[in-house]
């Protein structure tokens, strides 16, 4: 009786551990039989393409560029040598003057009574004197009456010629030639000595005034050729005639005088200019300014085209700009530039070449 429910304990174990052992071998059967999995081989990224220009350096002019303003080759103001009420002004403003033009007249006034009254003095003052003189050849006075006389007559003289040359005074004359720019005083108004009644600017020439930074200083000489443009578009070659010898200490920059012909003062002075001198003949590349980029040290530069077709950053030495693009120096003299594709492209970076271009820069 014992015996039937012992067996049929050990029939159930003896099932689960069939079961078990089938599981097993079906999972080793399936893992052998399985092939390994195969790894696909990745493709190569695409060569990225790039157009280039091939560009030969050609021989320019390396200019200095500043900013400066035109000047008046004198600007002068009269000023009142004598006292008086102002009577007359004929000149006109704007009108063009010479040298020793009347431009104002001061009232005479008394000056004429005191001429009359000094030139009589001088005519008494000669009488006396040769009266002593004679006296005294003829042993009747002595020689220092004689002295004497002659100072009284010299004195007389100087008065005379001070009457005269306050009454000289009273036409004030311009002591340049060139235009009558303004007027200080006007008719009626009184002036004293050394008041302002008259400003004469001389504008033919022109002087083109810039401050040159000390690290360019050394390039420019007196004698030397510059080109002034003007806000009108106008350009004007003039020739540097003064060179500062000292620095100024709050900018350390140098003084330059340009004198610039300016026939018939068709060109007015007080306004800016742009001023460009050329220093030397370089070799130079011109090029599109969009295609200047920076490098990770913040230098400027271009993507060129180097031996196997890899990218490289080349630094420039920006020299000057004009209406057809940059011209910049430090690139050797015949180089492939990446014209177009560069923004998409890192230096050592091999690439397949779409055109290259001989032409002009576009």
């Amino acid at each position: 009786m014992r015996v039937i429910p012992l067996l049929l304990r050990h029939r159930s174990t003896l099932l689960i551990a069939g079961l078990g052992l089938l599981l097993v071998l079906w999972v080793a059967t399936g893992v052998l039989s399985r092939e390994p999995p195969t790894i696909e081989a990745r493709p190569d990224p695409p060569v990225p393409t790039v157009a280039v220009r091939v560009s030969q350096a050609t021989p320019v002019q390396r200019l200095v560029t500043l900013q400066g303003e035109v000047l008046p080759d004198q600007q002068v103001t009269l000023r009142a040598e004598t006292e008086g009420r102002l009577v007359e002004t004929p000149v006109p403003l704007g009108e063009a003057v010479g040298v020793d033009t009347t431009v104002a007249r001061i009232g005479m006034d008394d000056r004429q009574a005191r001429l009359r009254r000094a030139e009589a003095a001088v005519r008494g003052r000669e009488t006396d004197h040769r009266a002593a003189a004679q006296l005294a050849r003829e042993g009747f006075q002595a020689q220092l009456r004689v002295d004497t006389a002659l100072a009284e007559l010299e004195a007389a003289r100087a008065g005379l010629e001070s009457v005269r040359l306050d009454i000289d005074r009273t036409n004030l004359q311009a002591p340049v030639g060139g235009v009558l720019n303004r007027r200080h005083a006007e008719v009626g108004d009184y002036v004293s000595v050394g008041e302002p009644v008259a400003e004469i600017v001389e504008n033919d020439p022109l002087k083109a005034v810039v401050q040159v930074p000390q690290h360019s200083i050394h390039r420019l000489q007196r004698g030397g050729l510059a080109h002034i443009e003007f806000g009108d578009g106008q350009v004007r070659e003039g020739v540097i005639r003064h060179v500062s010898a000292r620095a100024d200490t709050a900018t350390r920059t140098f003084r330059v005088e340009i004198e610039v012909p300016n026939p018939g003062r068709s060109l007015p002075s007080g306004i800016s200019v742009q001023v460009r001198i050329p220093v030397e003949e370089v070799k130079a590349h011109r090029i599109s300014p969009a295609l200047v980029t920076l490098d990770p040290d913040g230098r400027l530069g271009i993507k060129i085209i180097e031996d196997e077709d890899r990218v490289a950053f080349h630094p420039i030495d920006p020299m000057r700009a004009d209406s057809e693009g940059l011209w910049v120096g430090g690139l050797p003299e015949t180089v492939r530039i990446v014209t177009v594709g560069q923004g998409f492209v890192s230096e050592g970076e091999l690439v397949r070449i779409l055109a290259e271009d001989t032409g002009p820069l576009r």
